[in-house]
């Protein structure tokens, strides 16, 4: 169980790395699966309100729809911690631009 928890992990760090820079879809699908939870790992609200605002960002009306309902669920702390992560995403993504 610990191998299938580690490579869930990667795969998932795999497809942030790739979400930061690809597309609204992309970002949109990352929320989802941390939405849902994906193989082992458990259900987190704050990374998939960080993805769902990154793909609401790029124009996705699924993103906002989705984020508007999952900070249903979110305390305030908890929203303010995946606006920060989002927007620490996006400085990241201006310094290697520059």
């Amino acid at each position: 169980m610990g191998n299938s928890i580690k490579s869930a992990l990667f795969l998932m760090e795999a497809r942030a790395a790739r979400a930061a820079y690809g597309t609204a879809d992309d970002c949109f699908d990352l929320g989802v699966a941390y939405s849902c939870g994906t193989g082992d790992l458990p259900i987190d609200l704050v990374e998939a309100h960080k993805w769902f605002n990154l793909a609401a960002l790029r124009g996705s009306e699924q993103g906002q729809a989705m984020r508007a309902e999952i900070a249903e669920e979110m305390t305030a702390r908890e929203i303010a911690e995946a606006q920060r992560a989002a927007r620490a995403v996006l400085a990241s993504m201006q310094l290697r631009a520059a």
